[in-house]
């Protein structure tokens, strides 16, 4: 990966934030990114070996989540709360665009696909707006996706819970705008990720290139790219930004 940022934002310095999904690929970047600030971090992962080499390394504080127990995940967020303090930024980062077909869709599937990307990151904001409305400041980072918005195939259950994401993100910077609190969704494209790496060259090794191609700009993005932006929606320089989707995608939705 290349540098994570190039900015310091003295706001972030010793805020507390929490972060799904953090143990690998744009999360990971996310952990590194504010623990670089000067941040508080706190991130959930059920990958618990890769989730303590990072806290040991970074000196965050990990948890063993799996986030469609939500009542585990309540009480991971009390955890983070006793341990650190009021959570001031929460990034709902956690999920998984695994691939499927409208006639290989099961009920079960389905349930599972809306509790991995989508039912977590309601009881999440509903577990840390009370702290913030204490502080009367917070900024909530939704993770959406291009992929609702290009219409890809083979995600169906990916593309709803995303474009859900973006609706209710939009609903709740209304309703938690009075206590002072932000919420927007960051949105990734073609993110260079270990385990993006390992689908695509499973499912298309020509995809990367097709990816490049397809992009307004000619790179590969990874984590840290995401990770800039989250910095700066979640620092006081973002104070007047609330309710929006922010694309980071080298200009792979123009297409």
């Amino acid at each position: 990966m290349i540098a994570t940022a190039n900015v310091i934002y003295p706001s972030l310095n010793n805020k507390i934030v929490a972060i799904s999904g953090g143990a690998s690929g744009i999360g990971e970047a996310y952990v590194r990114a504010f623990t670089a600030q000067g941040a508080r971090v706190a991130f959930l992962d059920y990958d618990s070996a890769a989730g303590e080499r990072l806290a040991q390394e970074t000196g965050s504080l990990f948890l063993s989540c799996d986030v469609t127990d939500i009542p585990h995940l309540k009480q991971c967020f009390d955890t983070i709360a006793r341990r650190l303090g009021d959570i001031d930024i929460l990034i709902n980062n956690a999920g998984s665009d695994d691939h499927h077909t409208l006639d290989d869709l099961t009920e079960a599937y389905f349930n599972n696909r809306i509790n991995v990307n989508l039912r977590h990151h309601l009881f999440a904001i509903q577990a840390v707006a009370p702290g913030m409305a204490k502080k009367g400041a917070g900024s909530i980072i939704n993770m959406g996706s291009i992929n609702w918005m290009r219409g890809r195939p083979g995600r169906v259950c990916y593309s709803l819970s995303k474009a859900a994401i973006h609706g209710f993100t939009r609903t709740l910077a209304q309703e938690l705008g009075p206590r002072g609190i932000r919420v927007n969704s960051l949105v990734p494209g073609a993110i260079r990720t270990a385990k993006q790496d390992a689908m695509w060259a499973k499912l298309d090794p020509s995809a990367v290139q097709q990816f490049i191609d397809l992009q307004a700009l000619k790179f590969r993005l990874d984590g840290t790219h995401c990770a800039r932006l989250a910095l700066f929606l979640a620092s006081d320089e973002a104070c007047g930004c609330t309710g929006q989707d922010f694309i980071v995608d080298a200009g792979l939705s123009l297409n």
